[in-house]
Formats: C-alpha cells, structure tokens, sequence
C-alpha cells in the first residue's frame, strides 16, 4: 500500500493517524487523501462546529 492511495484515517480511539486497515470505523474520521489531511480531522470539525453554531444562532 502506497502512502499516496488515500486511505488516511484520524482514529478517535487511540488519538493517531492510520492508513489503510485500522480500528473499526465507528473509532475513525475519514477517509482522508493524505496523511496531513487526517491529522487535522478534529480541527476541521472544530471549525465547522463553530461554523454551524454561528449559523445556528443567525
């Protein structure tokens, strides 16, 4: 499995990056393209929480 075949994963269990077969997917955030685009899988849903929140008040 090469690192470019974009089956990144954020596993929410262990707090890590996988690629390819991991943890369960009810554990996982993802697929992601790429490593980087994983490890940043909770600030992305940080950001699009407050996005909706703000949303939500309007």
């Amino acid at each position: 499995m090469s690192d470019d075949d974009g089956d990144w994963w954020f596993c929410l269990r262990h707090g890590k990056v996988e690629h390819g077969a991991g943890c369960p997917d009810k554990d996982r955030m993802g697929p992601y393209r790429t490593e980087a685009e994983a490890a940043g899988a909770l600030e992305r849903a940080r950001q699009r929480n407050e996005t909706w929140d703000g949303q939500d008040d309007d």
